[in-house]
Formats: structure tokens, sequence, C-alpha cells
């Protein structure tokens, strides 16, 4: 409009208010200029009176300041609102991607129906065999999409999984707030990810040939590391020899499936010894709950703490004694510590008797290990193998380690006990 009043395509206006006319600094000057240029002759408002003279201009130029003022303050007062939200630990914009905007609340809730798919993406991610482009085809898929029923973009995919708002913490402006809104995913599982992330950024070295046992032994004589090459279609493991010459010959992939099997139905456990270990696993955990209750305690003390020293931190920033950044940095990291610790209030407080998950766990997983043994493919095996002992070697061809506990007592027990309870060698149950 200001541009063909220029070139005189018009010398007047005719607007409901000045403020409907400029409500910046830039606009209303311009006009009061071509006002006094004689580009404009009249402006005429049915609820405000103008005349193009000294005084009308003056008059105009408070209504546009007024104007401005109105905007200033609209925005300060938008600014403190959302200011108040945030320390009230509420999302004060549109809910994000997995959750609702719950206006009788007035906070946001779990989208029950996208959040699943969120957490999905979040651990397939974090697996660290997926790229965003694959994540995106992944989401299609499952039907995650965006608002208004578009895919995702793998800058949609990229923001996500770095939006921290999905464990509890609302991030504004570059200023981390604790949120009220219930977490999709742990923190624990929001760090693995980044720190998958990190390392995909990182380059990448050439991919080599997987073999099945490549990088987890050394060589019993010298000490260097295993290394493996394919000869006539077999697999073949021969130490490196990078730190002095060693005699220790080949040894084929087949012979070393076999004594990781026979290594692994020591570690199992026949039925019989089973049940009689989940039967007195159950008679467990009298002083359990007293143990919990001193825990919770202590991570409670812990929140306190650190609700003071946000407290005082927050009187410091105000007494202008922090920088901004700094302040930022110190609440960041307090922050951080309060969403960990309440995380890991509610682990405890749902914990009751889970501790005896992993015992009971421990035992049905080596009373299946004797049968995974018999169909199982050499990196199943692999990943059995990892699990009871460290400092894997290979020395005459033969598989050298130590017994990690209680690994080591049920490979103690197989060689004592009877034949007919703990076959050796055989299948775990006995017959």
């Amino acid at each position: 409009m200001l541009k063909r009043i220029e070139k005189g395509e018009a010398n007047g206006i005719l607007a409901w208010h000045p403020d409907w006319l400029a409500r910046n600094s830039v606009d209303g000057g311009y006009l009061i200029y071509l006002l006094d240029s004689g580009k404009l002759f009249d402006l005429k408002f049915p609820i405000f009176w103008f005349e193009n003279t000294p005084q009308g201009k003056f008059m105009l130029n408070i209504a546009f300041g007024k104007s401005r003022y109105y905007i200033d303050n609209l925005a300060e007062n938008i600014k403190r609102g959302i200011r108040l939200k945030l320390r009230k630990a509420v999302w004060p914009q549109w809910a994000p991607l997995g959750y609702l905007n719950d206006h009788k609340n007035k906070c946001i809730a779990v989208d029950l129906e996208k959040a699943p798919l969120i957490l999905k993406v979040f651990e397939l991610y974090s697996t660290g065999n997926y790229s965003f482009t694959e994540l995106r085809a992944i989401a299609l898929e499952i039907g995650l999409k965006a608002k208004k029923d578009l895919p995702l973009s793998r800058a949609n995919v990229q923001y996500l999984l770095k939006n921290p708002i999905y464990y509890a913490l609302n991030r504004y402006d570059s200023e981390v707030f604790e949120g009220a809104h219930e977490a999709i995913i742990s923190k624990q599982l929001f760090d693995e990810l980044q720190a998958v992330m990190e390392d995909r950024s990182r380059p990448k070295k050439k991919k080599l040939k997987d073999y099945a046992f490549r990088g987890l032994f050394r060589c019993g004589e010298c000490g260097a590391m295993i290394t493996a090459e394919t000869q006539k279609g077999h697999n073949y493991y021969r130490c490196t020899k990078k730190i002095k010459p060693c005699s220790q010959p080949y040894a084929r992939e087949e012979m070393l499936i076999e004594q990781v099997k026979e290594i692994l139905r020591r570690a199992s456990l026949c039925d019989e010894w089973t049940n009689q270990m989940r039967a007195e696993l159950e008679k467990e955990g009298i002083d359990h709950e007293e143990a919990l209750r001193v825990a919770a305690e202590k991570i409670q003390s812990k929140l306190n703490e650190i609700e003071e020293r946000l407290g005082r931190l927050l009187d410091l920033h105000l007494d202008k004694l922090f920088i901004a950044e700094e302040f930022q940095q110190k609440k960041l990291e307090l922050t951080n510590q309060k969403v960990a610790l309440k995380q890991k209030l509610e682990e405890v407080r749902a914990q009751g008797k889970s501790w005896l998950e992993p015992m009971r766990e421990f035992i049905i997983e080596a009373n299946e290990r004797g049968k995974v043994v018999k169909t199982g493919d050499p990196k199943t095996l692999l990943s059995l193998f990892k699990n009871i002992g460290p400092n894997f070697r290979s020395q005459e061809k033969t598989l050298r380690f130590q017994w990690a506990q209680p690994h080591c007592l049920l490979a103690q027990a197989a060689q004592s006990a009877p034949p007919t309870n703990w076959r050796r060698g055989g299948d775990s149950n006995p017959r």
C-alpha cells in the first residue's frame, strides 16, 4: 500500500483506527513522512479524528505510540505468562507429537495412540542399527505421522529424538524446566540415544566381514589379539603376532563352537535344581521392604537438597551475581540431576520385591542355556558365552577364561554333581 502511495496511485487512506496502520515505529514514522512530503494527503477514521495539520500529525504520532505500547505490553504479558507456566512445570505451547493438549486441566497428556510408536522409534535408534532415513520409513510404516496427518520428514525425526520433553523436561528458549507431564521414555534411554547419535556423527571405518569370535579372544601365548580369515569356505582363527613371534596354530571355527557349547552346558541347570532354587528364592525378601524405604528416604533427601540449590541459584541470578549463560548451564545440570533422581525414586518405590527377578531370571536362563546349546547359531552362543566370564584367551586350540560369579558356582557344581542329576557334556536336564 505504501509503495503505491509513493508512486502516486493514491493520496489518502481509509482505516478503522491508526493502530491498524502501524504497530511499530518504522511504519508509523513512514506515514508521518509521507504526510510531510505531500505524497499522502489525508487519513480518515470513523472513530478517530485527524486533520493534516501539525496538531493532527502530533495526535496521530501519539496514537501510533499507544499502539506500539499496547503491542510491547501484550508481548511482555505473554512472556510473563509463559514463564509462569514453565515455573509451574506446565508446557506453555501446543502439545508436541506424542502428547495432546488437555484443555480441562490446562496441561499436556500422553497420546495413548502415538506414545508407544514414539517409544519404539527411540528404542530402535538407541540400538545404533538405524539411520534417520530408515526410522522415517519405519515411522511411516507403523503409522506415526506429524500434525495434519503428514509424514514425518528426516528433520522431524532428528528433532523428535533430541527433544527432552519426552522424559518430562521442558526446553524453552534454550532454557530447561522440570515438566509435570508424564514421561514417554526414561532419561536413561534418552542419554543412551544421544550417545549413539554422537557416535554416528563421527566418521566410520570400513566395515569388515562379520566373524562370530573376532575381537573376543587374545592369544594365550603372546597376548596379541586373535584375528579371523576364511580359507576354502571355512573360518579360521589365528594370532595376529603383533607383539612378538608366536607358535600358536590356526583354530577352526567349528572346533571353537563345540568348546563354547561344552562350556555353556557346564553353566546350565537341570530341571530338578532349577525347581529347588526357585522354591528357595520365593522365601527370601523379608528385609527388602525396609531397605527400599531407607533408599527412598535418601533419594528424597537428595531431591530436597537440589530443590534448595535451585532456589539459591535463582536468587543469585536475580541479584545479578550470575551471567545468563552460567545460570542456564548450572540450572540444566541441577535439573537433569533432579529428573534422574525423581525417576530413580519412582523405580525404587515401584520395585517392591523385584530384586528377586534378576536371580529368578538367572536361574531360568541357566536352565534354558543347555537347551539353546543344541540349536543356537554361533552369534547366539557367543552372546551367552560373553556373560559367563572375562579374559577370554585361546591357546593350543583351546578356549580359556575366568569364570564370573555366579556362573563359576554352576561350573563347580557341574563337576561335583552325580552324573544322574547333571550330565556334563550332554543334556543339562536329567533323563
